[in-house]
């Protein structure tokens, strides 16, 4: 009797041990095939001319991780509704090649993210292609708490698994990712504008967005490196909304005691601003501006999606987040 109540107990312990090693096995079958994603998030530009910097950044993404599929969104309400007023006007899209044909159905992170889910995928990177912490950054930062937060009484039953987001490019709070060194390593990926502004014995000054909500303390900081990595060349930036401010620009400038001006944007797409308030002949434009204190200016109409060591600390970034939250990205 005893003989056989130890075999049954010794059979017990076989079966649960094998059921053990079962479940162990299907949870890493399981998370071996875990279906992730990467969403780029950027504003935006309703420039067609301009397309060419953010198609840039997700090329290179794609490239970098090309088993894992990647889709655009834009945070601005008011571009994409352009774009979507665009779809049927078969004229502007003949005129246009250059156009992808999502662009004409562009969504919201949160659309694409519900695409995503809605296809299995439930591991999410999402990589912001905003420069700073600011106001965008935020909002975005806020959906994507949003729907980590949301919990269900049967786990399985979660819209996703896990969402990751990446820093922008100037970086963060924290100690995880100094920010002084991602302003730094941008200052690094900008050596082509300073070398460009060097051979023309210009001083090389950018136009950034900014915001007048926020600090835009890092454009002074991000001003500071630049002068320090590259003294052969004097950098000034000046922000459209918030400060350094052009009254700032036409100050440093004018200090600099050089006539010649090498005037590019610091934004992601050379769209609106840069093409409008930045290069146009109009009289408040930062070109005809600085023409009219003295100044023989060359604007550049080339956004920081351009420049391939711009799109990498992109990369950086989003391998940062994936890496932080233990998602594989193939």
């Amino acid at each position: 009797m005893l003989y056989r109540t130890l075999k049954t107990l010794l059979m017990l312990v076989i079966v649960s041990l094998l059921l053990c090693g079962g479940s162990s096995a299907m949870q890493e079958s399981t998370s071996k095939t875990e279906k992730t994603a990467i969403v780029v998030a950027a504003f935006g530009t309703t420039y067609p001319s301009a397309v060419d910097s953010l198609l840039a950044i997700v090329r290179d993404i794609e490239t970098s991780y090309p088993h894992t599929p990647t889709q655009l969104a834009f945070t601005s309400n008011i571009i994409r509704k352009k774009w979507h007023s665009r779809a049927n006007d078969q004229d502007y899209r003949k005129t246009h090649p250059e156009v992808p044909e999502y662009f004409y159905n562009i969504k919201n992170v949160l659309g694409t993210l519900a695409d995503f889910q809605d296809q299995g995928y439930k591991t999410i990177v999402v990589q912001p292609t905003h420069l700073t912490h600011g106001e965008e950054y935020l909002d975005l930062e806020a959906y994507v708490e949003g729907l980590r937060s949301i919990k269900t009484v049967r786990e399985h039953w979660q819209p996703f698994k896990q969402i990751a987001l990446g820093r922008p490019l100037m970086g963060t709070w924290g100690p995880q990712f100094p920010y002084p060194e991602d302003i730094t390593k941008l200052a690094e990926a900008l050596k082509s504008d300073v070398t460009a502004a060097q051979k023309a014995g210009a001083t090389l000054v950018y136009m950034g967005h900014g915001n007048e909500l926020l600090s835009t303390a890092l454009y002074y900081e991000l001003e500071m490196e630049m002068n320090k990595l590259y003294p052969q060349v004097k950098t000034v930036i000046g922000l459209v909304e918030g400060h350094p401010d052009f009254d700032e620009v036409l100050v440093k400038t004018k200090a600099a005691s050089n006539k010649k001006i090498m005037l590019k944007p610091l934004m992601i797409v050379a769209g609106d601003h840069a093409t409008n308030d930045m290069a146009s002949d109009e009289e408040d434009s930062w070109k005809a501006l600085l023409q009219a204190a003295g100044f023989n200016v060359t604007p550049v109409l080339e956004g920081l999606g351009n420049n391939p060591a711009v799109r990498k600390r992109f990369i950086v970034h989003l391998q940062d987040a994936a890496t932080e939250a233990g998602i594989e990205l193939r």
